[in-house]
């Protein structure tokens, strides 16, 4: 017995002799070997990703009049089908503003009318808000970083001049949600494009550009410059116009007369054939071919697309997207389905039968979350 006494009594000793070490959860703990340091974990680290899904919902009458003064308890939101539990907020966020304007060769002689919008961008923006400049044509260059002067925006567009016979749209919307991540979190983020609806010579593809757009939450607003404006103005040959039908027409690169290539080509705007491109777009599809990646850009992230033609067309386009941006309820949820993989369907409807509600068609999750 006096034998176990003694060895409880070093053991006791040889413990209060050594440095105490409280365990703090979740911090690793080291452990020295010979040659190799252990990791141990009093705790488990659990991660776990958290989507939370913004639809910017714009609520008109049925004569496309905007309404406001409604309750967010007034809003349904359904996401493949099932009612989510949603968050409608009605206060106002800064806004982060992306001008992207193509100065390519082609568009040379429209680009006075284009250098009026430094005057107007305060319509989008606000006070509070801020806005940056980059122009495009082969290349992609930043005019202004982002600022709230609005004559340092003016003085960027006027200083826009034509270039190169390239139209890399694609890229210079990748750019501008590359510079839309760097801002404040809270702030909505809105690309607005200036440019042909065509594409030629980006390297990025529309489905990355597209998936970059929905993740951030990043509203895309295109103000087209007509294929008639084009031609009109620049340098080229004149052409007799043919009397054919134009969906009689062969497409280009030999690309069949399909419903999707309709779709893309000649605007039918349904929504219910729009979800299905947007499908193949994202799964990659083999031949799929999308002539205006404007047009996908805009309705898949719920912003809208303009046209204009001559320089007042520009100025009530960018007049109408400052009240829509400065209109709309921003709705909010983390997906009850999170775990379905693929692409999910947003629905949102309203307590009256009267109004009607416009928001982006869905958005693609890669795979599960929690």
């Amino acid at each position: 017995m006096r034998f176990v006494g003694f060895v409880l009594s070093a053991a006791i000793l040889a413990v209060a002799a050594a440095p105490a070490q409280v365990p703090v959860p979740g911090i690793p703990k080291v452990t020295q070997g010979t040659s190799d340091q252990t990791m141990e974990m009093d705790q488990p680290i659990i991660k776990t990703t958290v989507t939370n899904i913004v639809a910017p919902v714009l609520v008109t009458d049925k004569e496309g009049n905007i309404v406001d003064g409604l309750q967010p308890n007034q809003f349904h939101l359904w996401d493949n089908g099932k009612e989510q539990n949603i968050q409608v907020d009605v206060t106002y966020e800064p806004i982060s503003l992306v001008i992207a304007i193509q100065c390519s060769a082609r568009v040379e002689s429209i680009l006075p009318q284009i250098k009026h919008l430094g005057s107007l961008v305060q319509t989008i923006v606000g006070t509070q808000g801020e806005a940056a400049v980059i122009k495009f044509d082969g290349r992609i260059m930043t005019m202004q970083d982002f600022t709230r002067d609005p004559d340092k925006i003016k003085l960027a567009i006027n200083r826009i001049n034509a270039g190169s016979s390239g139209n890399r749209m694609i890229d210079a919307v990748d750019r501008g949600v590359y510079m839309l991540k760097k801002r404040e979190k809270n702030n909505r983020k809105v690309i607005l494009i200036i440019s042909e609806t065509r594409d030629a010579g980006s390297e990025t593809r529309l489905k990355e550009a597209l998936m970059d757009v929905n993740l951030t939450n990043t509203l895309v607003y295109t103000v087209d410059i007509t294929q008639m404006m084009v031609r009109l103005t620049e340098s080229r040959p004149d052409s007799r116009p043919t009397p054919r039908d134009p969906t009689v027409m062969n497409s280009p690169l030999g690309v069949p007369n399909t419903p999707t290539t309709m779709e893309q080509q000649y605007g039918m705007n349904n929504r219910a054939q729009f979800v299905p491109l947007l499908k193949e777009i994202y799964t990659d599809a083999k031949g799929i071919f999308v002539r205006d990646p404007a047009t996908q850009f805009a309705r898949s992230s719920g912003g809208h697309e303009f046209y204009f033609i001559r320089q007042k067309g520009l100025e009530d386009a960018v007049q109408r997207i400052g009240t829509e941006i400065h209109s709309h309820y921003m709705i909010s949820y983390k997906p009850s389905n999170g775990s379905e993989g693929g692409y999910h369907t947003i629905e949102v409807g309203i307590d009256r039968s009267n109004l009607v509600c416009k928001t982006r068609p869905g958005y693609w999750i890669g795979g599960g979350v929690n």
